[in-house]
């Protein structure tokens, strides 16, 4: 039986830009840096309180990804908090916490111009 999700992949043009705006401003830990190719590394991380890691790596042939939406949602028990600690971080968001019948969400952006929703669980 699947358990659960391992990891989560995000496609990036710059694994250094990136790894620091997923550790600095989001809070994520490193699981794993490691070398991958001549090209890349394979940077996993830690997402606190969670059993999966997000991935911060490229496969060849996938790089029309790189700036796009993203299926990665991720949660807060708190999006309007969450929200202002983040852009206070600079973190940008293309839209500010909305709230639904379903819940609360907001979209922000990583330097890549991946999109990313975050929700109430």
């Amino acid at each position: 039986m699947i358990k659960g999700i391992k990891f989560a992949s995000i496609a990036v043009r710059d694994q250094d830009r990136s790894l620091a705006f997923f550790t600095e401003k989001l809070g994520f830990s490193i699981a794993t840096d490691q070398p991958f190719d001549d090209e890349q590394r394979w940077i996993e991380l830690r997402i606190p309180g969670a059993q999966t890691k997000l991935v911060l790596f490229t496969m060849k042939g996938h790089e029309d990804r790189i700036g796009t939406f993203s299926n990665v949602v991720f949660y807060s028990d708190d999006v309007a908090g969450t929200y202002r600690d983040l852009v206070a971080k600079g973190v940008v968001f293309t839209q500010e916490p909305q709230t639904q019948d379903w819940g609360t969400s907001a979209v922000f952006k990583d330097p890549d111009e991946n999109v990313f929703v975050l929700s109430s669980p």
